[in-house]
């Protein structure tokens, strides 16, 4: 500390504090505004599987469409590599075409894809089964990833919502109504061959010389 000045003179720097106001506790915000945000919060559970989660949405500005999530998860795509191939229900795969290949639904059954990145919707036709890695639930084709920006992510988290007797709107466009699909266990939905019966034929006796 330096040594006080004769006279017992004041502080300069003691009459220029004593004019400085306090802080007041907490942040200053400009009068009239709330001192939270109002942006909605971040969803960071869309990766984790489930049913149920999501709030009913069809992914158009001011356009109610009621629907049940039905299963979300991760979603791939497949392509040229499988062109014009065999799928599990016996036509021939066409990666122009909008269909996707799924365990458990019947073939047949209309789903509307949803992207969880970014709202975008595709109307599907299950003719095919997989996708068999590990938080994948469909497999679509090249041309429904196409439609909702998959092909260059690769993975995508997806909600899938069955076309039921009430049908729905899917990516801005009504639907009619389709039969409810049941899920099928694995396998269960391929054709058994009927295994034709032995006919019995009788042989005589031998007759004795």
């Amino acid at each position: 500390m330096p040594p006080a000045t004769e006279g017992g003179g004041a502080d300069p720097g003691a009459a220029a504090g004593s004019r400085l106001q306090p802080l007041t506790p907490g942040l200053a915000v400009p009068a009239g505004t709330s001192a939270r945000s109002s942006v909605p919060s971040v969803r960071y559970d869309l990766a984790v599987s489930g049913t149920g989660e999501l709030t009913p949405d069809d992914g158009v500005p001011g356009d109610d469409g009621p629907r049940e999530i039905f299963e979300r998860g991760g979603a791939s795509w497949y392509g040229i590599q499988f062109h014009q191939r065999k799928t599990a229900s016996g036509e021939r795969f066409d990666m122009s075409a909008l269909t996707a290949a799924h365990k458990t639904l019947p073939f047949g059954t209309r789903v509307c894809v949803r992207s969880l990145v970014n709202g975008s919707e595709v109307l599907v036709r299950i003719n095919d089964r997989g996708p068999y890695a590990q938080g994948r639930v469909i497999d679509l084709s090249r041309a429904a990833a196409d439609r909702i920006g998959l092909i260059g992510l690769g993975i995508k988290q997806v909600a899938l919502s069955v076309v039921g007797p009430g049908g729905m709107r899917c990516a801005g466009v009504d639907v009619e109504p389709g039969e409810a699909a049941a899920p099928v266990t694995p396998g269960a939905d391929r054709a058994k061959a009927a295994v034709p019966q032995r006919r019995k034929v009788i042989v005589p006796p031998r007759r004795r010389r």
